[in-house]
């Protein structure tokens, strides 16, 4: 059996390592800040995929990105 001391040491161990995990997560007063049109990975993305479509046409690959066809932009 296992002593009390041992237990009692244990689960202080133990609640010190969940509590560790408590603040993870966005707070509700960081959310404006990543909101912002900046923090965005595609800040643009209309754009993007018009430039995307537009690259891929031109340089007669086959498929890239997601569609099909290739050099004449006839997807």
């Amino acid at each position: 059996m296992i002593d009390r001391k041992t237990r009692l040491l244990f689960g202080v161990l133990i609640a010190s390592l969940l509590s560790g995990c408590s603040n993870w997560g966005v707070k509700p007063w960081e959310r404006d800040l990543l909101a912002k049109k900046s923090m965005q990975l595609n800040a643009y993305p209309l754009e993007s995929a018009s430039d995307d479509h537009t690259y891929f046409s031109k340089e007669a690959s086959t498929g890239g990105r997601g569609f099909g066809g290739g050099g004449c932009g006839c997807n």
